[in-house]
């Protein structure tokens, strides 16, 4: 069978071409981006470019759907985070040509990548179903637009039963190859990461409301090819232990933790976006404050998933790709070019959040 996936060069994306390229029922796969890597010998991958916000990618999507077994749907763009107009243009217009050429292709399944960013704010202290309400968090973009993405795919389905249609909402997703890729959306050119090839963090902010569920790029792949593979429908939780807060992070990378209230943070993040600093806009802060703690319990019985990597391990995976400016052969997941090059792009306009660094 063929599988499409869309958006396939960036975190999730590489992490699914992987787990595909092990899946014996699989035997082609079409991968979809904006910037396709130069083809290499060997590789299985079907790469075609596409920009899926632009007035004629329905035309050109429906042919490359046509007579795939199932659409897995990761494309989803961070920044520039200064032009919320460009993001929607990709998220949710973008989904919904995706949509539309899915069923005018007539694929049996789409599956879609959304986040715990689209949940309502929720518990931090239990574990919520994926029933909770998905609403998404007032003041959080992200999270606005996951939901607002979800509404507009529950329509899809009331009006074409006949698509199965799955969501995953993971948590915070990690891995070592994307190093690079997490630091140029969220941290930017400024912060010297290489301090984190010592594997510590002196100082970790605490707080009751700053606890996030964090998973490993490859068991969140695994998950994407079960529901594809499955006989399933709705949504999913993908989540794994511990939870990451300030206790557990001082914990495992020997720092100590501060207590700090999330509007202080909220405070410092807006200050320095707007000061063009850094790119991650205040409502991010908000999103981890504000969002559930997630059972998989679902995942489990249905698709037969469980997390084979702990949280924190996935997390500081992530940072020994940070320290090393780790990355790989697409350009979303291009290494960090050294501090020179860093500053000097600053000083030639291309400040965080602005522009299109992908």
């Amino acid at each position: 069978m063929r599988i499409v996936v869309v958006g396939a060069t960036g975190n999730v994306g590489s992490a699914v071409l992987r787990r595909l390229a092990s899946e014996p029922s699989v035997d082609a796969v079409t991968g979809l981006a904006r910037r396709p890597p130069p083809p290499r010998a060997g590789d299985r991958v079907d790469w075609r470019s596409i920009d899926i916000g632009g007035p004629a990618a329905v035309a050109d999507l429906v042919g490359w759907f046509q007579g795939a077994a199932a659409v897995i749907h990761l494309a989803w763009q961070i920044q520039p985070s200064h032009d919320r107009a460009q993001l929607q243009r990709t998220n949710l217009q973008g989904t919904a040509h995706v949509a539309e050429a899915a069923v005018r292709a007539g694929v049996p399944a789409l599956i879609v990548a959304s986040s715990v960013g689209a949940y309502a704010p929720g518990p931090k202290d239990r574990r919520i179903t994926e029933d909770w309400p998905v609403t998404g968090i007032a003041g959080a973009s992200y999270s606005e637009d996951k939901a607002a993405m979800e509404a507009l795919l529950a329509n899809v389905a009331r009006h074409h039963p006949e698509l199965r249609l799955v969501l995953l909402r993971p948590g915070l997703i990690f891995q070592r190859d994307a190093g690079s890729e997490v630091a140029r959306f969220f941290i930017g050119p400024l912060a010297p990461l290489g301090l984190l090839r010592y594997r510590r963090l002196p100082v970790v902010p605490s707080h009751p409301l700053l606890r996030v569920q964090g998973v490993h790029a490859d068991d969140v792949a695994d998950a994407y090819v079960r529901a594809a593979l499955a006989d399933v429908r709705g949504a999913f939780n993908i989540a794994a232990d511990p939870v990451l807060d300030g206790a557990s992070l001082a914990e495992r990378f020997g720092g100590v933790t501060v207590p700090v209230a999330p509007a202080v943070l909220r405070a410092g993040a807006n200050a320095t976006w707007r000061a063009r600093l850094q790119p991650t806009e205040p409502g991010w802060v908000k999103l981890a404050a504000g969002c559930p703690l997630l059972s998989w319990r679902r995942a489990t019985a249905e698709l037969g998933w469980q997390p084979t990597v702990t949280a924190l391990d996935a997390l500081a995976e992530l940072f020994a790709g940070m320290a090393s400016r780790a990355g790989g052969r697409t350009a979303a997941l291009r290494p960090r070019p050294p501090a020179s090059r860093r500053l000097a792009a600053m000083l030639t306009g291309r400040l965080p959040g602005h522009g299109d660094p992908y």
